[in-house]
């Protein structure tokens, strides 16, 4: 599916669609739609339980686009993000197992949370619309997609 060439009057079938799931969210959800068709990527900062995973589920789901949720943690590691190359004894060589970051929309969970290394991983996927890992680069799929939350900074279950 190429969402850069949906005409208008799908679009907005699919828009409503979403607003049907997320109430009282239009505005959200608009600009979750612009984001999408201007092939940028989406930060919510809301606080728990307001909808910012709904969203990304539902937009998902409306549109057929492959879907993973990562709940990023300070003790998440790139490569928990990107993949890595497995050694496959039988074959005697190191194959390459593609992380979650591979599909066409990536619900970063709380990226506040993750170190600055992961975080810089996240952000030359969504720059870049590739990954580069053991001496390789990897296209990501299109459309690709990034909805990054974060609670609040004075949230006080948010760790630094």
């Amino acid at each position: 599916m190429n969402i850069h060439d949906l005409p208008a009057a799908p679009l907005a079938g699919a828009t409503a669609a979403v607003n049907s799931v997320l109430l009282g969210k239009q505005h959200c959800v608009r600009l979750a739609f612009a984001c999408l068709i201007a092939r940028g990527h989406l930060l919510l900062e809301d606080l728990p339980g307001m909808g910012k995973t709904v969203l990304a589920h539902a937009l998902a789901k409306t549109l057929g686009l492959g879907f993973n949720r990562v709940q990023f943690t300070n003790d998440l590691l790139p490569g928990d993000l990107t993949g890595a190359a497995i050694f496959v004894k039988e074959r005697g060589e190191f194959v390459f197992h593609p992380g979650p970051i591979f599909t066409q929309l990536l619900l970063a969970d709380e990226i506040n949370r993750a170190s600055p290394k992961t975080q810089s991983a996240l952000l030359e996927a969504m720059e870049e619309r590739q990954v580069s890992s053991d001496g390789a680069t990897r296209p990501l799929p299109e459309p690709f997609f990034v909805i990054a939350t974060q609670n609040p900074v004075d949230q006080l279950s948010t760790n630094p």
